[in-house]
């Protein structure tokens, strides 16, 4: 969280030592992701096989917060804070019981989304790209219903976008692609052993701002 703040106060310093042309809005929208193929095998402490653990679809996130943009000439810099909610539904399948039993267990994540987009401005046009940080807050999970299940979220992680953008007088319209530095699950374990799924996740994020 302290990287976070830290950030904030050197954007806030950069645009008060810039002489640009600064404006700042609201902003809101959605994304979906791209669903991470691929299936975790769950093992007991006796190696016996227990689960099969994959992603059955990813629902639509929600994402809405403040932005703040500078400008010289034609390019630009514009930090964003958002609070983003997003959830995902997997797939279990329970071995546990002599036989096949699958069943379909949703988590949901809550995150601030601090993207630091830098684009180049050709009238109603935009082309923009940057880093992400992603400051988990909180999240629930109906994989907590297996004995055995545990997760533990790192305090940050990082990404990022890169996409295009629309100015129409003060409504502004972005569409963006989103990577992850880190794979998706990682904050997953059962029986004490952590597991990851074998790629990082990416979404695509559509976003609607007005401008003040």
């Amino acid at each position: 969280m302290k990287k976070s703040l830290l950030l904030l106060v050197v954007c806030f310093l950069a645009f008060q030592s810039l002489q640009a042309q600064v404006k700042a809005g609201i902003r809101g929208g959605m994304s979906t992701m791209d669903v991470v193929p691929g299936e975790l095998i769950i093992t007991d402490s006796e190696s016996a096989k227990q689960f099969g653990l994959s992603v059955a679809d990813a629902n639509y996130g929600i994402h809405m917060g403040l932005f703040a943009q500078a400008k010289i000439g034609r390019f630009y810099i514009q930090p964003e804070v958002l609070f983003n909610s997003s959830s995902v539904n997997y797939n279990l399948k329970d071995f546990s019981g002599g036989q096949v039993v699958n069943v379909i267990k949703t988590e949901s994540f809550q995150n601030l989304d601090l993207p630091l987009m830098l684009g180049l401005d050709y009238g109603l046009l935009r082309l923009q790209g940057g880093p992400v940080a992603h400051v988990h807050i909180n999240s629930t999970s109906e994989l907590f219903d297996i004995d055995g299940y545990g997760q533990k979220f790192d305090e940050m992680t990082w990404g990022y976008r890169a996409g295009i953008g629309l100015d129409l007088w003060k409504l502004m319209i972005d569409l963006n692609y989103e990577g992850n530095f880190q794979k998706f699950g990682d904050h997953i374990s059962f029986f004490g052993q952590d597991f990851n799924f074998d790629r990082a996740p990416g979404r695509f994020v559509a976003s609607v701002g007005i401008s003040f």
